[in-house]
């Protein structure tokens, strides 16, 4: 699948479309950033004013997973893989895109949302062992006893997995259906589909950046 979108080669690395998509995405994602805060004024401009909603709602939003004290703590890495997966959703929306067009869609690539659940693994255990220290982490993984080990790490080691296949297999499927509904209905029903996948491509941002508040969460919980 995604050998279908390579542009060209580096040596024996292939350079696909998926990755300048990214790229791409990355390079405007900074350069909005640096311009939104450059120069912070009292009275905000546009660009200011956009970014302190978007921080002020994706606070509002991690406090009613994790508490406002985590949410604070933790926001740079959530809002970050909110922010990063959103706007790759919403590049298919964009003349051209999609794994059968032109370019290719980051998210509905599996090896983008591996990389993004293996991220978001590793981020989890790091903070819960920074938190609770090494000992006491592990220790959490046996208790209330001994013979919940197996269990507890079969979970850890699903959940990357899970997260991964879940984005890539919605926005993947989504994509695969517009194309379809395309060939079928040219006119209309595309058009709709698209409308719909505004709030398709964010429920699934929302829904990746709730299970990870979630992770993190119960990664720096004590045990009572």
């Amino acid at each position: 699948m995604e050998g279908t979108n390579v542009l060209f080669s580096i040596g024996p690395v292939q350079i696909t479309s998926t990755l300048t998509t990214m790229w791409a995405i990355i390079l405007i994602l900074t350069i909005l950033s640096i311009l939104a805060t450059r120069k912070l004024k009292d009275v905000p401009g546009p660009l200011q004013n956009l970014a302190e909603m978007a921080v002020e709602g994706l606070q509002n939003y991690f406090a009613g997973i994790m508490g406002a004290k985590a949410a604070k703590k933790y926001f740079p890495i959530l809002a970050t893989y909110f922010i990063f997966i959103v706007v790759c959703n919403y590049a298919g929306l964009l003349p051209g895109a999609g794994h059968f067009k032109g370019f290719a869609v980051p998210t509905a690539c599996l090896s983008v949302t591996a990389a993004l659940g293996i991220i978001a693994f590793f981020t989890t255990h790091t903070i819960g062992i920074r938190e609770r220290g090494l000992k006491r982490y592990l220790l959490s993984f046996v208790t209330p006893f001994i013979l919940m080990l197996p269990l507890n790490l079969i979970e850890q080691f699903v959940r990357p997995f899970s997260l991964a296949l879940r984005l890539y297999g919605n926005l993947y499927g989504e994509e695969t259906v517009v194309e379809q509904l395309y060939n079928i209905f040219p006119i209309l029903l595309p058009v709709l589909m698209n409308v719909l996948s505004l709030l398709f491509c964010m429920i699934q941002a929302m829904v990746f950046t709730m299970l990870l508040g979630i992770y993190v969460s119960e990664a720096i919980e004590e045990e009572h």
